[in-house]
């Protein structure tokens, strides 16, 4: 059986950056499960990973374009202290996310900079701009049931649960 759409693909992958820093691990302790063909994948790894099967190990560098597209500088704004008065100081450091009701929908800001009482918060995705370098092992390939089909993604051990 081989990945295609509808199919449940259980995987373990490390992700890299161009520097060599891992980003992201899923192994034995977290494997990750998608389902193919429905948006639930950047689309340069989906890509690569069609018609492959159980037991392929697929290594490939997604670009910017392919995966969470190029940074958005529009996306990033001074906003003041005062926005995020529920926030502990302790809490409120370079880094932090935090979701926030947009107009798309919820989104995940990050605080890119805290200048006294001005904070940048930057509304690009952590990984926009990079590329982005997997090594993917497949583990097992199945076909989705009709639920998860209607859903949109896998339930079970990895997946989404209700």
């Amino acid at each position: 059986m081989t990945i295609t759409k509808n199919s449940i693909a259980t995987l373990h992958y490390t992700l890299k950056d161009d520097a060599g820093e891992i980003l992201d691990i899923a192994d034995e302790n977290n494997p990750f499960l998608y389902m193919h063909g429905v948006g639930g994948m950047i689309p340069g790894l989906e890509k690569a990973l069609e018609n492959k099967a159980a037991g392929d190990n697929v290594v490939v560098s997604v670009p910017p374009a392919e995966a969470y597209g190029e940074r958005n500088p529009n996306l990033t704004q001074d906003v003041s202290r005062e926005m995020f008065s529920a926030v502990d100081d302790e809490e409120m450091v370079v880094g932090a996310q935090f979701q926030a009701q947009t107009d798309e929908g919820v989104e995940v800001i990050t605080v890119a900079a805290i200048e006294g009482d001005v904070i940048k918060i930057d509304g690009n995705h952590p990984m926009a701009g990079e590329t982005l370098h997997f090594d993917v092992t497949i583990l097992e390939i199945r076909d989705a049931t009709e639920e998860e089909i209607s859903h949109g993604h896998p339930h079970g051990p990895g997946g989404h649960q209700h």
